[in-house]
């Protein structure tokens, strides 16, 4: 009878999955609880991105901003290798609580610390918390999905993730007269949540999946994860192609962050610092819901069908496209409300077609690429990205460059992105037509 029920359920659910994406019945449950845990995530994120936006900028400005997303690559270059460590030593499941929990006991010890305190430190924590929560939930899906079920799922996952943020932004505006530490209360008990959701998706993983794995719930065989991350890379052209995609994308956003917190700031005047810091915490809310609505749209209606019909190495222009249109207007006319659409536009289709089919193109990758490359590549090499937009901060104090020239920059750096999207796009070929022959090959094999 419960079986029968269950298979039941998940019927029902593959028939509401259907008009975004096709979901066979026995993936449904695994894909419901992996959407609700990105989206959980993303909830979360969003809360502490909210709360650190007023501490930021208001206690140290919008130059300080960008030299503390800098450090964020710093402090990544010691983490990165006790990650490794990490990950040789234990299983898929220990992983991830181990990594969670951690950051849930770093926000308890936030939120009884004084908020001018703890600005700066807590800007770098909320960066470093973003790259690794995430890329270890989309690692995990990678990791246990097979290609052809990875085009199809990853649209409906990725609408966990689109609609979290949304939601998270939401109520973070409508919070954000509480004061950060409540945030990041809530952040924390969501993302203690997101740790049992884990387990229970870990635990209910297909047996021939678990069979192939040299821990019993799927960790990483030790003579991969003993290699040195950076050894790893130099032998990789693929994950050098990937980390200079995301180098390229992040360095491009990260300026245009910089570009818009400095015309808001210029915006605000004289007024009392409460005053300012509820109009920044209003306006940035708005701005991540705006963001984050159309993301959720998109991801809702127009990913799977992009990934299905043009695959992610056409998806992968969606972005830059876009991206140079809007940078083109804030060179002809760089005020704030045109730069906030500008910016709506680029960071929804980032968190959306962009973010789904960069998660996409690691399903023809190595489980060592899955876990430890791509780590390497989501935290480190995009915080590079912040480093290299922190210089270009530095030089536009310094030479005072106007919002057009910082403009004319980023529409430089873009073509350089449609560079690496042209050669990650022929490596991404290659490896899916050996992949496809390993598959055609295998019923000859048995």
């Amino acid at each position: 009878m419960a079986n029968a029920q269950s298979s039941t359920a998940a019927r029902v659910f593959a028939r509401v999955f259907r008009p975004f994406a096709k979901v066979e019945p026995e993936e449904t449950f695994s894909v419901a609880m992996l959407t609700l845990t990105i989206f959980l995530i993303m909830m979360a994120y969003y809360f502490l991105k909210t709360a650190r936006e007023p501490l930021v900028l208001l206690y140290g400005g919008a130059e300080v901003k960008s030299y503390a997303s800098a450090a964020q690559a710093t402090l990544l270059l010691l983490l990165l290798p006790l990650y490794n460590v990490l990950v040789k030593h234990v299983s898929r499941m220990r992983l991830l609580a181990t990594v969670y929990l951690f950051f849930v006991s770093n926000l308890v010890i936030f939120t009884v610390l004084p908020a001018s305190t703890i600005a700066v430190a807590f800007f770098v924590w909320v960066g470093i918390f973003n790259m690794m929560a995430v890329s270890q939930a989309w690692g995990f899906a990678t990791d246990i999905y097979k290609p052809e079920q990875g085009k199809r799922l990853f649209a409906i996952i990725g609408v966990g993730g689109s609609s979290g943020a949304y939601a998270g932004s939401r109520i973070a505006k409508m919070a954000a007269s509480l004061g950060p530490q409540k945030l990041m209360l809530a952040a924390s008990a969501t993302l203690v949540l997101v740790v049992l959701l884990f387990a229970w998706v870990n635990r209910n993983v297909a047996p021939e999946e678990k069979k192939a794995d040299t821990h019993a719930d799927g960790g990483i065989p030790e003579q991969h994860a003993a290699e040195g991350t950076f050894a790893l890379f130099m032998r990789d052209k693929y994950l050098l192609l990937a980390g200079a995609l995301s180098l390229l994308a992040n360095w491009v956003n990260s300026n245009g962050e910089y570009i818009l917190d400095r015309t808001l700031l210029a915006s605000l005047g004289d007024a009392p610092m409460e005053q300012k810091m509820t109009f920044v915490g209003a306006f940035k809310g708005d701005y991540f819901s705006w963001v984050n609505l159309v993301g959720f749209v998109l991801q809702l209606f127009v990913v799977s069908r992009v990934l299905t019909k043009l695959g992610p190495r056409v998806a992968l222009y969606f972005l830059p496209g876009v991206a140079f249109v809007g940078y083109t207007i804030m060179l002809t006319a760089p005020i704030l409300s045109l730069i906030r659409i500008a910016k709506i536009a680029e960071n929804s289709l980032d968190y959306s077609i962009e973010k789904t089919s960069f998660q996409a193109l690691f399903l023809v990758a190595s489980r060592i690429e899955k876990y430890v490359g791509k780590m390497t590549v989501e935290t480190f090499l995009v915080r590079m990205g912040d480093v290299f937009s922190a210089g270009l901060v530095w030089v536009a104090s310094m030479m005072s460059l106007s919002t057009p020239a910082l403009a004319g920059i980023n529409m430089t750096l873009i073509v350089l992105w449609i560079l690496v999207v042209v050669a990650i796009g022929k490596e991404h070929r290659r490896r899916s037509e050996e992949s496809e022959e390993q598959l055609a090959l295998e019923p000859i094999r048995t």
